[in-house]
């Protein structure tokens, strides 16, 4: 190598800018396009121009990745759903969750991904599951109705739809209505306000 060409040739830095966002921002991709078994550090490192043990720097292996990525979709699922105005209405914030952030919703449901006693999951989940439980203590249930079943029934009807959905099972029966909004319908057919 001569010396000019060692002058033109751009060094590998040492400090990536934010290299824990960009292994992030890497891994959601590969996780939208491929799923979960697809992710690999070494490769991640690569697409970030990194060396091969930097994201383990951040997220010490594919488990801490994964579970980093979930807490991450816990916050931004809890932040949409204090948006909510009632019950209906948090179960279309959680499609919409679903849609907008496929592979967040992907990982976040799947415990053997994940470390799940690290204490940044835990507090995610635990403000996702207040805000969840919130949306339905805010509807006054019929009389003798456990609060908590009435929760489950709700998560599930969501869930299950916006599982239906990324999974394109709801592609016929959907068609080219605005899924929220068949959303919004289906909960209200299963979740009628309490008769006066």
């Amino acid at each position: 190598m001569t010396m000019e060409t060692a002058k033109t040739t751009p060094e590998r830095p040492y400090h990536h800018g934010d290299l824990r966002r960009a292994i992030l921002s890497a891994a959601l991709d590969v996780i939208a396009a491929e799923g979960p078994s697809a992710l690999s550090l070494r490769d991640l490192a690569r697409r970030a121009g990194v060396s091969h043990a930097a994201p383990a720097h951040h997220f010490k292996d594919r488990t801490g990745l994964l579970t980093a990525i979930a807490a991450e979709g816990h916050a931004l699922l809890s932040a949409a759903l204090t948006e909510a105005t009632d019950l209906r209405d948090a179960g279309v914030h959680y499609v919409r969750f679903a849609r907008e952030h496929p592979a967040h919703f992907q990982v976040m449901f799947t415990p053997e991904l994940l470390r799940e006693n690290d204490l940044e999951l835990t507090t995610a989940r635990a403000l996702t599951a207040d805000r969840l439980r919130q949306a339905v203590s805010d509807r006054v249930p019929e009389p003798g109705t456990d609060p908590r079943l009435a929760g489950v029934a709700a998560w599930s009807l969501a869930h299950g739809f916006a599982t239906l959905l990324l999974g394109h099972n709801l592609d016929g029966a959907v068609g080219d209505q605005d899924p929220e909004e068949v959303f919004r319908t289906l909960a209200g057919m299963l979740f009628q306000p309490p008769s006066a």
